[in-house]
């Protein structure tokens, strides 16, 4: 790290902690010297606007705000908060067309609920505003929110009717009628607006939106700043929390809601291919059929129903932790725990289901009375639920001063002392508004000078958490500093008599062993350590150690695919896609070059899937057709290179290596096809110069591509540049006679007499004796 990115970064962390107290003047302070250093940094300017909205500082927030849009033009959050400050500043026009702009882009990253969030809040300040409750309406209806969508097309009926659309505001309320047969309220819309009643229109809720008076827009805004760090805090228990991220994610696998799904809703056909590009259309089909039924059964409390549904989608082909969580969940309520262990244990490793996976597991051994692995697995969840809630920077620290206490308390200390463990983290962490709790415990630890503390939240809960195993590896650090490798390694081994299953004393013994030279043991102790991490249920530390791994041992093929594997199990596919792209890297320089381009397919797949940079299937997709050139696959390159030209349509490699292999495959009707279509793409975008200057460059070094040349005389031509299209013609004719190519050489003439050059008789003699 340099010395700039290094002050960057100690300029957040003070930020950080600044917010952390909701001093808020001096988070302004430090992040204004974060954006300062790095004025590109959309996360620092997303922060310093945060900071002035806290102070109801709102020009400030919102020239922040618009500049972290401009940087990251994909990212809902920065509009989103422009929304909020038009708000609250009484510009509810501009706070409505920002809150649907934030809407839509929250849905392209398959967010359904902060796209909710956001069209509610247009209906809330203009109830008129037929676009947001007809998304809405649509919206609600593909998650199965039934009670909702219903009531969405009522009001988008209301607002047809009111505007004269009679007929139109009948079609939406039948629409809710078949969407919910039984619902009343729906039955007396659709006899209201048969016969020519007036249905309610929406209204605004009383109070109203628009700018708050001053002084108590100065309390609220006191108010929110204290409970700036809570109100993220709020909201369900753990495991209905996690519940309701399954059901959505699952739902977001059965469609992609685009703008035109939205204006069109019938056009939309579920489609699993971005998750499973490899599986064949009919399970394709049988997963989306089942994997519906079971999100529709169990919003209605049809768990043993849903149950059987999602298994099946699940063992077609379904593989994803969001239905692994839901299925041991559905076990876990129908009360059988043992299968509902075996899918919780493949959910536990992604972050979004780690904690409710962990209460339910605990849940289920503490029934069985076993509560030693009771307490191992609340601790679990504890850290958890105690991480979620500090800042950034200090989570690694703290997760790690859990090792000791897990491993001293589970293993040392009484039944009765454990059971009365497991009750107090089940009564703390199990229960709405969890975070608030978690927080006002972790208030009760000492301090540090940041205000934050770093010990673990179990510290208050057990009274014996043994401090000497810390003692002993800060010992062996110490003797490890001074040189003495071996002492400490013996040390270590000493202390592993007493602390066999402490994972850090592991990690500390890899890291001497690889001081000491003996790389491969060091490896190994990784290895097993990142495995028993993984069994665990602890994906982040076990992927960090598969990192450390492939760090010191580039080669090791095997390690650097557990490490995509885990990465993809965490749903961090970015990372796992720059894996194997490395992976791939190593394989080329190799000269493995089928096994590099295998690896290329498999990265190409996993870009494939919608959270994944679309830069990256571009990235693949060329390193795939170098290596088939390389291995003169021309047919598999021309493949590759079509799908880049989708991609990038305005690439001008790509499109040679299109013209050029379409010409190695005797395709020359094609090769002219794609040189035409390319041509009509240049100048379709005024790239006129662009187009002459690739028709020049392609004549000049492929002589034999007349028609290449021929093309160039057309265009030629076409920009009224005669002398330039004659000559170029004169060669065509010229090449034509040449090779015996009678036909093309008069064509060549034709065009040429059409363009009326000074010596057209010479044209027509040379025509005549042609034939």
């Amino acid at each position: 790290m340099n010395e700039r990115e290094k002050t960057f970064q100690e300029a957040m962390n003070l930020g950080h902690s600044a917010a952390w107290d909701q001093n808020w003047d001096e988070a302004v302070t430090h992040y204004r010297q974060a954006v300062q250093i790095a004025p590109g940094r959309a996360q620092a300017i997303n922060n310093l606007g945060l900071a002035y909205f806290q102070l109801n500082r709102f020009n400030e927030a919102e020239t922040c705000y618009k500049q972290a849009a401009k940087l990251s033009a994909g990212d809902p959050l920065p509009v989103e908060r422009l929304a909020q400050i038009y708000e609250r500043t009484g510009k509810i026009k501009l706070a409505a067309d920002y809150s649907m702009a934030s809407a839509d882009l929250y849905l392209k990253i398959k967010d359904a609920d902060k796209a909710i969030e956001n069209w509610a809040r247009v209906t809330r300040m203009i109830p008129e505003h037929i676009k947001a409750h007809s998304r809405l309406a649509i919206v609600h209806e593909r998650l199965g929110h039934t009670r909702q969508a219903v009531r969405e097309y009522i009001s988008v009926a209301a607002l047809l009717q009111d505007v004269g659309q009679v007929s139109e505001a009948i079609q939406t309320v039948e629409k809710a009628i078949r969407l919910a047969p039984e619902n009343k309220e729906a039955q007396q819309a659709l006899e209201l607006v048969r016969t020519n009643k007036t249905l309610p229109k929406p209204v605004r809720q009383r109070g109203g939106t628009g700018s708050l008076d001053p002084e108590v827009e100065k309390k609220q805004s006191k108010e929110s700043a204290v409970e700036a760090t809570s109100i993220a805090r709020r909201g369900p228990d753990p495991i209905s929390e996690a519940r309701q991220q399954a059901l959505t994610e699952l739902a977001g696998l059965l469609f992609d809601v685009t703008e035109d799904d939205l204006e069109e809703p019938d056009s939309t056909r579920p489609s699993l291919r971005g998750v499973f590009g490899r599986s064949k259309g009919d399970e394709l089909d049988n997963i989306s059929k089942n994997l519906g039924a079971a999100i529709d059964l169990q919003t209605r409390a049809q768990d043993g129903a849903a149950l059987k549904e999602l298994k099946k989608a699940v063992d077609i082909g379904l593989d994803v932790p969001a239905a692994y969580f839901n299925l041991g969940l559905l076990y876990h309520k129908i009360n059988k725990p043992d299968k509902a262990l075996g899918y919780l244990q493949r959910s536990v490793n992604h972050p979004k289901f780690a904690l409710a996976s962990r209460l339910i597991i605990a849940k289920q051994l503490f029934a069985k009375d076993r509560i030693q692995d009771a307490a191992t697995e609340y601790l679990e969840a504890l850290r958890e639920a105690d991480v979620s809630i500090v800042a950034e920077n200090q989570q690694e620290n703290l997760r790690s001063q859990y090792d000791p206490v897990i491993e001293t308390f589970t293993q040392k200390v009484d039944k009765d002392k454990q059971r009365q463990l497991c009750e107090n983290i089940e009564d703390l962490v199990s229960r709405e508004d969890w975070r608030d709790h978690v927080v006002k415990a972790r208030r009760q630890l000492p301090s540090t000078d940041s205000g934050v503390s770093a010990m673990p939240l179990a510290e208050i809960l057990t009274e014996a958490s043994d401090t000497r195993i810390v003692e002993a590896i800060a010992r062996i650090n110490d003797i490890a500093r001074k040189g003495y490798l071996r002492s400490a390694m013996e040390e270590s081994f000493m202390l592993l008599t007493t602390a066999p299953t402490y994972l850090p004393l592991h990690i500390q013994m890899a890291e001497l062993m690889l001081r000491m030279e003996n790389t491969k043991a060091a490896v190994e102790k990784f290895t097993v350590v990142a495995e028993a991490y993984s069994i665990r249920g602890e994906a982040q530390r076990a992927t960090n150690l598969m990192r450390r791994v492939v760090e010191i041992s580039p080669m090791d093929f095997k390690a650097r695919t557990r490490l995509i594997k885990r990465l993809t199990e965490m749903g961090e596919v970015d990372k796992a896609i720059h894996e194997y792209i490395k992976l791939a890297d190593v394989q080329y320089r190799l000269a493995q070059l089928d096994h590099a381009r295998s690896t290329y397919e498999n990265a190409f797949r996993l870009a494939q899937q919608t959270k994944a940079d679309p830069s990256w299937s571009v990235r693949i997709l060329k390193q795939m057709a170098d290596i088939d050139l390389q291995r003169l696959d021309w047919k598999q390159a021309l493949r590759v290179y079509e799908q880049l030209r989708s991609l990038i349509p305005e690439d001008e490699l790509t499109r040679t290596r299109l013209i050029e292999l379409n010409v190695r495959l005797g395709r020359r009707n094609q090769a002219a096809t794609e040189l035409d279509n390319y041509i009509s793409y240049l100048s379709s975008r005024a790239k006129q110069g662009t187009a002459v200057a690739y028709l020049e460059k392609l004549v000049e070094e492929n002589e034999e591509m007349i028609f290449a040349r021929s093309k160039l005389a057309a265009y030629y031509g076409e920009l009224g540049r005669k002398d330039e299209a004659v000559e170029q013609w004169d060669k065509v004719a010229e090449i034509m006679v040449v090779k015996g190519d009678i036909e093309r050489a008069k064509e060549a003439i034709r065009a040429i007499l059409l363009l009326n050059p000074p010596n057209a008789d010479q044209y027509r003699g040379a025509l005549q004796r042609l034939g």
